[in-house]
């Protein structure tokens, strides 16, 4: 196949079907959507394309930016897009939590503008929004920058209304094999689900859209977990007849089932793609009485993620594993971990011996609103200083704040075992917000930074 333009090459990517001695179910036929075999590597090639395509060479010969908040597979795609015109990309993120997803946007010359980290709590006090900061800059240099709003844009949407589905639908009909039964996908800024989803219900009515999101506080890089789907605008509910949850353990295990066991070498989310469909399959498989097809999404490639790898499960890679980690602690120690309400903490601030109060939030959050008196370590900052040791001392009594309460608990839970007197905040710096207790902000003046007492 000779092909001139890389957009040729993104598209029709290849429908595997999974051996039934992999998925051991009985009356499904399961088949992975090869994404991962499109040109820049990922299902977000299509994406990028399609939001860019009508508008490119114009956006070229006005010399114009390509600006967009992205975690890593569309970055990549939408930096590669650019790079063949010669129009400059610039990425306004707070959620590249992947070595590699970094270092390979470098690699390709993408204007990384990485903004403060976000705890893995997602926070609804924190100012930090790359959209908020595009928008800024965008008022701020009128005629600079294209925007995309990935997140936003219908023509992601149609990019797989036109092509996954329909490649879908197409690869199955040819092959004698039937309509789509159950269609499952990871949600991230539910694009591609939508769209492919969009289309293959049209060719069968009775067809079953399933979204794939991680637990709460579970990491799964490109899809989004159960506390996040707000954030994203695309997002209908009511579109999916069931979403179902998964843990980072479930899919790195189904992503090493398809390495190993099919030779596809699918990425953690592709795997927790599977991992879903059989765990929403199985109990349906049962009681079917003909053959359904079902398909889901393998969206990128795991190379991208080998430090993901690496940090949790380090004895893939020979390495020692660690078990006094604030990530081994468990969910029965979670539940017993100590709490204190707003008011014993407004009462332990009014003491002489006040607790030392540990924010856990973002920078931007806690420079904008915070505790008297507190300070900040973020979340993942402090886990990898508790990875090496404590922190505290014994005879400090440590509050942990985080924006909701549920990532503070874990943390609280695994000082407890170490002898410091430490407590989480119930309900976080939200429920101290809401309950109106005083709270302070840095502000800048003349070049200084002031400190302004305030009721939240």
């Amino acid at each position: 196949m000779l092909v001139k333009h890389v957009s040729e090459l993104i598209g029709n990517t290849p429908l595997f079907e999974i051996p039934q001695s992999v998925h051991g179910l009985k009356n499904v036929n399961l088949f992975a959507k090869l994404e991962l075999l499109n040109p820049f590597g990922s299902v977000k090639d299509k994406s990028a394309w399609n939001v860019l395509k009508d508008d490119i060479e114009q956006i070229a010969a006005e010399g114009k930016t390509v600006i967009e908040s992205s975690s890593g597979n569309m970055a990549k795609a939408m930096q590669l897009v650019c790079s063949v015109y010669g129009v400059p990309f610039k990425i306004v993120t707070n959620r590249i939590k992947v070595r590699e997803v970094k270092q390979v946007l470098q690699l390709l010359g993408a204007d990384v503008d990485e903004l403060p980290g976000l705890s893995e709590c997602p926070d609804p006090t924190d100012p930090n929004d790359p959209i908020t900061f595009i928008e800024q800059m965008m008022s701020a240099n009128p005629g600079k920058y294209f925007h995309t709003s990935q997140y936003t844009n219908e023509k992601n949407i149609h990019a797989h209304y036109h092509s996954t589905g329909k490649e879908i639908h197409d690869d199955l009909k040819a092959a004698d094999r039937g309509e789509v039964d159950f269609f499952i996908g990871g949600l991230g800024t539910t694009g591609s689900t939508r769209g492919s989803g969009t289309y293959l219900k049209e060719q069968n009515k009775d067809l079953k859209n399933i979204g794939v999101i991680a637990s709460k506080g579970h990491l799964l890089p490109g899809i989004r977990n159960v506390d996040e789907m707000y954030e994203v605008g695309l997002f209908r509910k009511d579109f999916y007849d069931d979403i179902i949850e998964v843990s980072m353990d479930e899919s790195i295990d189904a992503m090493l089932t398809m390495v190993k066991k099919c030779g596809i070498l699918a990425g953690p989310t592709g795997g927790g793609s599977l991992a879903a469909a059989i765990k929403y399959l199985k109990p349906i498989d049962e009681k079917l009485t003909r053959k359904h097809n079902a398909v889901f999404i393998v969206c990128d490639r795991i190379e991208w993620y080998i430090s993901y790898l690496q940090k949790n499960r380090p004895e893939l890679f020979g390495l020692a594993v660690k078990k006094d980690t604030v990530k081994a602690v468990s969910q029965e120690e979670i539940d017993k971990a100590p709490e204190v309400d707003v008011d014993e903490l407004e009462s332990l601030i009014a003491k002489a011996d006040k607790p030392v109060i540990v924010d856990m939030r973002g920078t931007m959050a806690f420079k904008a609103s915070r505790i008297p008196g507190s300070i900040n370590i973020p979340a993942d900052n402090l886990e990898d200083i508790a990875d090496m040791g404590t922190p505290f001392g014994t005879s400090q009594k440590v509050i942990l704040v985080c924006p909701t309460g549920e990532v503070s608990k874990r943390f609280a839970a695994h000082f407890k075992a170490k002898d410091v007197d430490c407590h989480s905040l119930s309900g976080g710096f939200v429920a101290w917000r809401d309950a109106d207790k005083a709270t302070e902000k840095s502000k800048t003046s003349g070049g200084r930074r002031l400190l302004v007492g305030t009721k939240s």
